[in-house]
């Protein structure tokens, strides 16, 4: 999709390498990529398992859909959008607001697209939105991924509460809080 075929309700940012990231939302024709996505976030947890055949696809829908519904009940309202990385699928990011906070609910850039600068802007762009507002900003990272935790707090945040399995990390606006 050439610059000039952008919709009106699509994000265009440019990566530092040069790649074109397009953020537009989620449709119903979305779905098998989303789950996709889904199961590839979680591969290293699904490989300590013995699965029959079919049975991990069958887990990884019901845990999507366990995951959707939980969260499109907590934010309704909830930005849910395609990352496209140079017109191609790459991933996907969800993000819900309230008074209080913008909660950072997904964001999942498949293997192929990662270290290319598209995590950093998106995060970013949302530390932005959260200085602007004066709004924390949240997120819940797994325990086991140390990677993403070294990331968030390269970008300033803070873990607030270690829940066992995940930690809540958050950025602070302007020293907020």
């Amino acid at each position: 999709m050439a610059s000039s075929e952008i919709k009106s309700n699509e994000i265009q940012l440019t990566l530092p390498g040069g790649d074109t990231l397009i953020l537009r939302p989620v449709t119903p024709a979305d779905e098998e990529f989303l789950i996709a996505v889904y199961g590839g976030t979680r591969a290293d947890e699904l490989a300590q398992a013995e699965w029959a055949e079919g049975q991990k696809e069958q887990f990884v829908r019901w845990q999507y859909g366990l995951q959707r519904s939980e969260y499109e009940s907590r934010f309704p309202d909830a930005d849910y959008r395609v990352i496209l990385i140079n017109d191609r699928p790459a991933g996907r990011i969800w993000v819900g607001r309230d008074d209080e906070q913008i909660r950072l609910l997904e964001i999942a850039i498949i293997p192929e697209f990662q270290n290319r600068g598209a995590g950093t802007i998106l995060l970013r762009r949302l530390i932005e939105q959260a200085s602007q507002t004066n709004k924390f900003l949240r997120h819940m990272v797994f325990v086991l991924n140390n990677d993403a935790h070294r990331f968030y707090e390269r970008l300033g945040f803070t873990v607030i509460e270690d829940l066992g399995a995940y930690k809540h990390m958050e950025y602070r606006p302007g020293g907020r809080g």
